[in-house]
């Protein structure tokens, strides 16, 4: 772990410098001139500049290639490469904005959150947690200098620690930025570090970690230090929508140091604490987090003390419960309890704290209403209020008294005043306003009073000020006017500060400088702020204002225009919306302020009363918060009726802080959010820029732009820029100053650097330009040293070649010098008696081997005696170090515990960080989730938002027309329907648990049906579990059946060896008796060797001669591939050559010195004459290799036809003894044939069976797919039933929150009803009457009104719906195309395949015939050419290449020409053309060392050659004879002459047609782009079709929705009728109940049509997913059957090849196979390989087959598929014309209506029931087609699911498919590995054959030694028949002569067989 951990810290700190100085991107940067352009989405991006026209450029963006013009001032300047990622940014050379923004953005990306701007460090915030605050990184800063390690806010801590510690200087550091920035945490850190290194209890550290067991130890002030920041937060912070814990106030942290550097207390002030924050909030934003804290995590008892209600109850919390993620309100609660507890508060202290937060909320909860016919407020209901006095502890009449009729002075006297309502809510608000400010104020001054508790003096300190940074809002008001003039005056500070230290440096250097102090840029502004008189500022105006009672805040902005309207900082806003706005022009740009209740904030007053009552409280907590009330006029006022405001208490504090920051040495930090979303890794170019603007970090750089930014060392500037001006510094030792002079001789302009005493400085931009000018000095001496080192390189490899080359000629000496001596028998006896003279030495050297490994083991016995020893002693002394340890062991036992339990800990906590970044992980990836939903859901908000927008427009016309009626009849109204409320709930509430009741049955109907489902399921599983066991007995069966057949085939092997055992035992029986007879029989059995010797000799050559045809036809190939090589070698030549040419003619116009252009010129014509040398050495090798082989094929030709004659003859001897034996060998060739046609029909057996047995393994594998699927739609049903069960229980949850609910509506109903009794008794007689005929009309009209909104909501999601249905139809459609195109793409593809086939057929055929012709033209060139004609073609052809050469050179130089036209155009991509002409040179270069390693090559084969011809000659001829041919081959010379002519004009003729030929081949390429194209844009013009058919669907879909908005507009009216109809009716009480009921059916509908619609969308992202996922493997398998198609026509033709080759090695062995027992059995391993190989090819061909089949059935799927979206379609129009039918309906209604309405007076009874039984049908119809929508989702879903099947069925075809190309690349190899091994039994055949030659010769000389002992027997014949007695000495030596030899061919024969079996071994 310790290993891993400085890793993953490195990562988010150090850069990695080496991927920055990379000189490819230094090229990069230099090559393209590369700038920055504005960018509207990344606020600036990367271009290069192509042209110029005055202040326009034409500009290509680096990114997208795209080309824009821009205004020469929007450019800005790119910097070097190696200042990418740079730590501080005013080292940037190009100090600009795009320079600043692309650096904090490298650097954030790369995880580098802090960055150095001068004196700023400026933070992002990198909304993630970094490894990068631990203890180890602590100790990495402790004590260290700021440019020594990597940016950090540790660094700038140890800093002005250090700093303080050194210079007795108070230090403070200042955070700013906006909301979310990171200051909170920052500060944080800087306390930590703080409480780590100045602890005034590091000694006890150890301990307090043990028992503490957290990560760092403090001491009790440092514990109390870190803990009070809690309590702050909880009292201070809230949520906003930037940032879920945002304070809302600024503090300045004052941490005390003693002497020594230790902690002796600290102090913390806070200024502006946005109060209103109590009152109101945002939406999604939150109170103070006490509020939350306290009502979440109160117990039982505490809530009921601090009378606490739930999150809804409270006014004040207008969002209700706003939860913060991955944070528990309770926890939190606990948190601040301990850290309260910590700080030293009592629990009595800790309950009125939470007392007076629970009034705070109470207070929002008073309400007042207005009397009858007066202004003056009252309180109705004063629960609220007595809450409210019991927790605060003072009378309830008196405050009720206080707030509403509070006694006001009124000169002398004293006089109550009525409020009201207004009044009396803005009192409540300013007093909860007021109370919390001052409980935080005491909490405030708690903490200090703990900090501070110390009694050793502080010498100096540290602040830490963390502060609202510079925001410009929408709505600027009062509070924001305060921050801008706080961060106006740091902003000064830093200005101030900033500058003095540059200017400071400067002064040390000694460099001219005027002093400028940029702190009074700011100055206008903070005067038009603070300036007290002459004139006023602002604040002092409004101070002013609040003086007189008539002053309004329009007053104050007019008298702010009269004074400030012409001050340069102060502007009126151009668009005017209110009168109380005015702009200010603050450094960081124009704000506007609202300056609308101004006054009112400024004076925040108080009602005197209620302040007197709380300070007089029973409570003495209560008593302390409102003490300096009493004392407040003494303390507020200055003069006599004066009182304080807040601007001037604010004015005064900011005062006080400037003073304490001007005295203290201020250290910057500058916090920037990077995007307003809270997602990590992602940068708003925008955002950032401008609140690099707003933090001032821009406003330092301009300042740093007009001094000198960039400075370097004397030392470093020399050591880089020397390259410059080198002739400039003389050699040796020169001082750096005198040597930093030579910047004189750069043309620089003096007023661009200045030389001080240690640096040069320059200003921005000059060091970029000193890069560009070096990068071009440096490219120009590398090329020269390149140069330099591959002239050396290739004079090296030179010198080599000429080494290998005499080496080559000793070698060949030495061989032929072999080829002489190797017949020559003393040779042979002295390679022979060589080894055994070498052999007694080695006995020689054996012995004193021996010697010395004797002397070796008595000096290891020496060794190991000492060894033992030593080990003695070493156990002695361990046997004493254990009983030390066993001392020592008691000891440190509990040391040892102690370690193990803070191990254990340390693991724990790992463990729990572990699972606190899992967690962290699972949030992020759950806010994505919900971000998703909730652009979703505000996708439908809007589409429904707009519904109602359409729907209200129409219903205001309505309600403007009823307004009057309402006026009328509103009293009479509300008195009544309380009566009826009461009952219309309890039916609601009867119904909607019969609804809910009828819900959970079909809920469990549905689950009953999916338990079904699954018991189906269950049952198919058990089936194929049952069948997958019959297939494995049915296997186990054929696997004994195999084992069997086995064992048959053993058997038949076994038989097969015994019977060629005993052919071996017959045939040396046969031998036996021929050698017991006469030696005639010796004779003829020795002519039917020889004769079989000649048959094999002829095989082999006959072998041999196809073997030298194919060899011939290889390297005609070979040929023609070298020729295409040095085709293509030309092209690139030609290539190269125009290119240099183009470098030529642009080196020629950019330099200025005439003698580089020669020396260019010199070099390229170099180049050009060694490329024509190489080209014609080429030519030279390829003849030279065509004319070797020519020689050797006329001489294996000619022994061929010695060997044929040689074998003529012998074959006339021996055809008479042949005769006689050739019985005896067809017999045995008729029992050989019957055992291999029995070993034929076993292996035909066992490949069936092995064929049966992979069909059983295909259908096995089958099933257990099958399984598979099965088992995973069984997970998805228990899936689906889990959801149905979260529904259920989610629908009981809502039922009880409505029951919740009723009852709560139920109690305030009868309060209100309690309220409203008395006055309804005295009402009631006067209104009887009139209640009768008018709330019947009521009645009726709500009625309608219900089930319009009822109707509307419908109409609305039926809408929703048919769009929604028409999408889905339309992205069917284009799957269904898509499927379409890819099927026609496939068809392509296949005719394509077939097209290129029959091209390769015709390639072929055309390629055989020239074969035909070159083999014709061979034959005649070996019968006719000599060694001497063949040079002289060499030097036809080589005149010919030259030629044409010199042609290529002219075609070169004109092409040179058109690039020297086109030379001005070129002249901007120069530096580009360079770096290519660099990697063209190499490339040649390289071309060129191959050349030449293949002319020395061929150099070498021409000696051999010589040698060859030359030992030849010595061998065979004399010089006599030589001086005979040379004069004949001269003769024959000038005959060939003519010969050679005409064979030179027929291979042009044939160069011609191969011309001809590529023609043709070129001619059908362009066809086949030409085609290409045609299809593409036949593809674009289906494209456009799509794209105009989505256009008119989409004219028809609007069409429709106008043709509703029509329908709807029709139905209002008729609707509108039927009100006026209705409102005459007096029995419609009945209808009413039922519409309610309807509506609530309708509703439930609703719901059910939401998750339908819910439920279809998901089935279409899934459909899209799905299709998608089908595109891309539909493609990977079609490509994969390509890939499998080509890899079976491979292994066809290999498996060809190996049937062919088996094929000569049959006839070979057979021929072979009476003498040769080990070429059988070589032959029988290679057929038993071949017969496996051809298995394996038919296992492929099935599994080939049984792709095709799947992919078939997958095919046949898609069909059906398509098939079912079509009859889907067909039910969606059938709804549409469903849809169509009830508008026609519709129409039929208005009509009826119409005719209603003139018979309404006789007979409305009738028509009214008629209109309810029509409303009734319409609903049973809208019913119908809710039910058919049902119907289709299902389907829609069932489909979903097949699709998904086919999916996975598709997954398997594919794994199935690398299965298979797995399997074929083993088959590949396996045919590799038989290729080798047929290849070295061929090899092994070429060795047994020369054996044979050798036999043969042996036995010629045998034949000839029997000839003369047939001689001599003749003799002793005659001898003995005259009586003489036989001599058998000379018989009895030439026997054993002829032993000798038949001994050494067997010798032979054995060494032969040795080398083969070696030859197998090394395999």
């Amino acid at each position: 772990m310790s290993k891993k951990t400085p890793a993953e810290d490195e990562k988010f700190l150090f850069v990695d410098r080496d991927l920055l100085n990379s000189p490819m991107a230094q090229a990069d940067w230099a090559a393209k001139k590369l700038v920055w352009v504005p960018s509207e989405k990344h606020g600036f991006e990367a271009a290069s500049i192509k042209e110029e026209h005055g202040e326009e450029v034409l500009v290509e963006l680096a990114d997208n290639g795209k080309k824009v013009t821009v205004n020469k001032d929007d450019i800005q300047k790119m910097n070097p490469p190696k200042f990418s990622k740079v730590e501080d940014m005013a080292e940037l050379t190009c100090l600009n904005e795009a320079s600043v923004l692309h650096n904090l953005r490298e650097r954030y990306f790369s995880g580098l959150i802090y960055t150095y701007s001068g004196l700023f460090c400026v933070v992002v915030n990198p909304y993630k947690m970094l490894p990068i605050y631990s203890e180890k990184i602590i100790d990495m800063y402790k004590g260290k200098k700021r440019h020594e390690v990597p940016p950090h806010i540790y660094s700038i801590t140890d800093n002005a620690y250090r700093n303080m510690m050194q210079d007795r200087e108070d230090q403070s550091i200042l955070c700013t930025g906006e909301s979310g920035a990171g200051k909170t945490e920052n500060t944080k850190k800087v306390i930590q570090y703080l409480a780590v290194v100045a602890s005034s209890h590091k000694g006890k550290k150890d301990s307090s970690a043990q028992q503490s067991g957290s990560q760092f130890a403090y001491g009790e002030l440092e514990k109390q230090l870190l803990q009070a920041n809690p309590i702050l937060e909880a009292f201070g912070n809230a949520k906003t929508i930037k940032n879920d814990n945002s304070s809302r106030f600024g503090k300045f942290i004052r941490i005390n140091f003693d002497v020594t550097g230790y902690i002796v207390g600290a102090n913390i002030e806070t200024y502006l604490l946005e109060k209103s924050r109590c009152i109101r909030q945002a939406k999604t934003e939150r109170a103070f987090h006490i509020f939350y804290y306290m009502i979440a995590g109160a117990k039982d008892k505490l809530r009921e003390e601090l009378l606490l209600e739930p999150f809804s109850n409270y006014r004040f919390l207008s969002a209700g419960h706003v939860q913060i993620p991955g944070q528990q309100d309770d926890e939190m609660y606990e948190e601040t309890m301990e850290a309260m507890n910590i700080m030293g508060l009592t629990e009595e202290e800790r309950i009125d704290i939470l007392k007076v937060c629970s009034t705070v909320m109470q207070l929002g909860n008073i309400e007042f209403k207005k009397e009858r016919n007066q202004e003056q407020a009252t309180m109705p209901d004063n629960t609220a209020a007595q809450k409210v006095c019991h927790l605060q502890s003072i009378n309830v009449t008196d405050f009720t008294r206080a707030i509403l009729t509070p006694r006001i002075k009124v000169g002398r006297e004293v006089v109550q005043k009525a409020q009201t309502k207004e009044q009396a809510d803005f009192a409540i608000e300013a007093l909860a306003k007021a109370i919390f400010e001052r409980l935080f104020r005491w909490i405030l001054g708690r903490v200090n009073k703990a900090l501070d508790k110390t009694k050793r003096q502080g010498a100096s300190f540290l602040g830490i000020l963390d502060i609202a940074g510079f925001e410009i809002f929408e709505d600027n008001s009062f509070e924001q006017l305060c921050i801008n003039y706080t961060n106006e005056k740091l902003q000064q500070l830093f200005n101030h500060t900033m500058f003095i230290l540059e200017q400071e440096e400067y002064q040390r250097e000694g460099i001219e400088w005027n002093f400028i102090d940029f702190g009074l840029d700011l100055q206008p502004c903070i005067e038009l702020i603070e300036r007290p008189n002459n004139p006023p500022g602002i604040l002092a105006l409004l101070d002013e204002e609040c003086w007189f009672p008539k002053a309004t805040d329009v007053s104050f902005v007019e008298k702010l225009l009269n004074t400030q309207g012409n001050h340069v900082k102060f502007a009126k806003p151009k668009q005017l919306k209110s009168k109380t706005e005015f702009s200010i022009l603050h450094y960081a740009g124009k704000v506007d302020y609202n300056a609308t209740a101004w006054l009112t904030k400024n004076m925040d007053p108080l009602n005197d009363n209620v302040t007197a009552l709380l300070s007089n409280s029973s409570s003495q907590f209560v008593q302390d918060l409102w003490k300096d009330d009493s004392s407040m006029p003494s303390a507020s006022k200055t003069k006599k009726g004066m009182f304080r405001t807040v601007g001037q208490l604010y004015k005064e504090s900011l005062g006080k802080l400037m003073t304490t920051l001007h005295n203290t040495q201020p250290n910057f930090v500058r916090c920037i959010i990077p995007n307003h979303e809270k997602r990590a890794g992602k940068l708003d170019a925008h955002l950032v820029l401008e609140q690099l603007r707003c933090n001032g970090v821009l406003e330092g750089i301009r300042i740093c732009r007009q001094g000198f930014p960039n400075r370097i060392v004397f030392q470093e500037f020399r050591q880089r820029y020397e390259i410059l001006a080198a002739s400039a510094i003389p050699k040796g030792f020169m001082d750096g100053k005198q040597a930093c002079f030579m910047i004189k001789h750069l043309d620089l302009d003096p007023n661009l650097y200045r030389i001080g005493q240690s640096k040069i400085f320059f200003r921005t931009g000059v060091l970029a330009q000193l890069e560009e000018e070096r990068d071009l000095k440096i490219t120009v001496i590398i090329i020269a040293f390149q140069a330099q080192a591959r002239g050396f390189l290739a004079r090296k490899a030179f010198a080599k070649r000429q080494q290998q080359l005499t080496a080559m000629k000793v070698i060949q000496r030495n061989c032929a010098a072999y080829l002489k001596l190797r017949n020559w028998q003393w040779w042979r006896l002295f390679t022979k008696v060589k080894p055994l003279l070498q052999v007694t030495r080695q006995e020689e050297e054996m012995s004193l081997k021996e010697e010395e490994l004797q002397k070796a083991k008595e000096v290891a016995t020496k060794f190991e005696s000492e060894l033992k020893e030593i080990s003695l002693k070493h156990t002695q002394i361990v046997e004493e170090r254990n009983a030390l340890q066993e001392q020592l062991q008691a000891e440190t036992e509990l040391y040892a515990e102690a370690e193990e339990m803070r191990v254990r800990l340390a693991a724990k906590k790992q463990e729990l960080e572990e699972i606190l970044h899992e967690m962290e992980a699972r949030l992020d990836e759950e806010e994505d989730r919900a971000q998703a939903l909730l652009l979703d859901k505000k996708k439908m908000q809007q589409q429904m938002q707009e519904l109602e927008e359409h729907l209200e427009e129409e219903e205001d016309a309505r309600q403007k027309l009823q307004l009057e009626k309402v006026t009328c009849e509103g009293k009479i109204k509300k008195l009544e329907e309380d009566v009826l409320v009461m009952e219309d709930q309890n039916n609601k509430l009867l119904k909607e648990r019969k609804l809910m009741e009828e819900r959970i049955a079909d809920f469990s109907a549905t689950l009953a049906e999916e338990e079904e489902k699954s018991k189906n399921l269950t049952k198919l599983k058990n089936k194929h579990e049952s069948m997958i066991s019959e297939l494995e007995v049915r296997l186990k069966k054929e696997e004994k059946t195999r084992q069997e057949l086995d064992k048959a085939k053993r058997k038949l092997e076994g038989e097969s060896n015994d019977l060629q055992e005993q052919i071996a035992d017959l045939q040396a029986q046969i031998a036996d008796l021929k050698a017991q007879l006469a030696k005639k029989e010796e004779e003829l059995q020795n002519a039917l060797a020889r004769l079989e010797d000649e048959t094999a000799q002829k095989n082999n050559a006959l072998k041999k001669i196809r073997e030298l045809e194919g060899h011939i036809s290889d390297l005609q190939e070979d040929l023609d591939s070298e020729r295409a090589a040095r085709n293509k070698a030309e092209k690139i030549k030609r290539d190269l050559g125009e290119e240099l040419e183009a470098l030529k003619s642009e080196l020629e116009d950019t330099l200025d010195t005439t003698a580089t252009q020669q020396e260019l010129r010199a070099k390229r014509e170099q180049e050009v004459t060694l490329l024509k040398r190489a080209m014609e050495d080429e030519n030279r090798t390829h003849e030279a290799q065509v004319q070797e082989m020519r020689q050797k094929h006329t001489q294996a030709v000619e022994e061929l036809t010695e060997q044929l004659e040689q074998s003529k003859r012998v074959k006339t001897n021996l055809e008479k003894a042949k005769q006689a034996l050739e019985k005896e060998t067809s017999e045995l060739t008729t029992e050989v044939r019957s055992l291999t046609q029995a070993k034929q029909e076993g292996e035909h057996k066992r490949k069936k069976l092995e064929g049966q047995v992979a069909d059983l393994q295909s259908r096995f594998s089958d099933s257990e797919k099958q399984k598979a699927e099965l088992g995973e739609r069984c997970s998805k049903m228990t899936a689906e039933l889990e959801s149905v069960t979260n529904l259920l229980n989610e629908a009981e949850g809502k039922n009880i929150k409505l029951s919740k609910d009723v009852t709560s509506l139920t109690s305030q109903v009868q309060d209100t009803q309690e309220l409203l009794a008395e006055e309804t008794r005295q009402k009631l007689q006067f209104s009887t009457k009139l209640r009768q005929a008018e709330d019947d009309k009521n009645s009726l009209q709500e009625q309608l009104e219900e089930e319009m909104e009822a109707k509307r909501n419908v109409e609305r999601h039926v809408s929703t719906l048919n769009i929604q249905l028409s999408d889905a139809k339309k992205k069917l459609e284009e799957m269904s195309g898509n499927i379409e195109l890819l099927e026609e793409g496939k068809k392509r593809l296949q005719r394509d395949l077939e097209a290129a086939n029959t091209q390769f057929e015709e390639k072929a055929s055309a390629y055989d015939k020239l074969e035909k012709t070159k083999n014709r033209l061979q034959q005649e060139l070996e019968d006719t050419l000599m060694d001497l004609d063949n040079q002289r073609q060499i030097v036809s052809n080589l005149d010919k290449k030259q030629k044409k050469f010199d042609q290529m050179l002219a075609e070169e130089k004109s092409i040179s020409s058109k690039y020297a036209d086109e030379r001005d155009r070129a002249e901007a991509e120069a530096r580009e053309k360079e770096t290519k002409a660099l990697s063209l040179a190499r490339a040649l270069e390289e071309a060129q060392d191959a050349r030449e390693e293949l002319e020395r090559a061929n150099k070498a084969l021409r000696l051999e050659m010589e040698d060859l011809i030359s030992s030849k000659d010595d061998v065979g001829k004399n010089v006599h004879e030589l001086e005979k041919s040379k004069r004949g081959l001269e003769a024959q010379v000038e005959e060939m002459k003519t010969q050679l002519e005409e064979l030179e004009d027929e291979l042009q003729a044939a160069e011609d047609a191969k011309l001809r030929l590529e023609v043709n081949m070129q001619a059908l390429k362009a066809q086949f782009e030409r085609d290409l194209q045609g299809r593409d844009e036949m593809g674009e013009e289906k494209k456009r079709q799509l794209i105009k058919q989505v256009r008119e669907l989409e004219t028809e879909l609007e069409d429709e929705r106008k043709q509703r908005a029509l329908a709807a507009v029709a139905k209002k009216k008729l609707e509108t009728d039927m009100k006026d109809l209705e409102g005459q009716i007096e029995t419609a009480n009945k209808g009413r109940e039922e519409a309610i009921k309807q509506f609530r059916k309708l509703q439930a509908q609703m719901k059910d049509y939401q998750r339908e619609l819910e439920d279809a969308r998901a089935a279409r992202e899934e459909v899209l997913i799905t299709a998608k996922e089908s595109e891309k493997k539909a493609k990977s398998l079609e490509a994969e059957l390509i890939q499998l198609q080509e890899e079976l026509a491979a292994a066809e033709r290999a498996r060809k090849q190996a049937e062919a080759e088996r094929d000569e090695l049959s006839d070979e062995l057979a021929s072979n196979s009476s003498g040769k027992s080990a070429l059988a059995d070589e032959k029988r391993r290679l057929e038993a390989k071949i017969s496996q190989l051809e298995e394996e090819l038919e296992e492929e061909q099935s599994n080939m087959e049984i792709i095709n089949d799947r992919l078939r059935k997958s095919t046949q799927q898609i069909d059906q598929l398509n098939i079912e979206l079509q009859a889907e379609r067909s039910t969606s129009q059938k709804n549409d014309s469903a849809r169509q039918q009830m508008e026609r309906q519709n129409k039929e209604l208005k009509a009826k209506l119409q005719e209603m309405e003139n018979q309404v007076k006789s007979k409305f009874k009738s028509s009214i029931s008629a209109l309810e039984a029509k409303v009734a049908q319409l609903e049973e119809q809208l019913e119908q087609e809710n039910r058919d929508k049902q119907a289709s989702a299902k389907s829609m879903r069932q489909k979903d699911k097949k699709l998904k099947d086919l999916m996975m069925q598709v997954e398997d075809e594919r794994k199935q498919a690398e299965q298979y190309k797995d399997q074929a690349d083993k088959a590949n190899s396996r045919m590799k590995q038989l290729k080798r091994q047929l290849e070295e039994s061929e090899e092994e055949s070429q060795r047994a054959s020369a054996a044979r030659r050798k036999l043969q010769r042996e036995l010629d000389e045998a034949t000839e030694a029997n000839d003369a002992m047939s001689r001599e027997v003749n003799s002793l014949k005659s001898k003995l028949r005259r009586g003489n007695e036989p001599s058998f000495g000379s018989t009895q030596r030439r026997m054993g002569g002829s032993r000798r030899v038949v001994e050494d061919a067997s010798e032979e024969e054995l060494d032969s067989q040795s080398d083969f079996n070696g030859t197998k071994s090394s395999e």
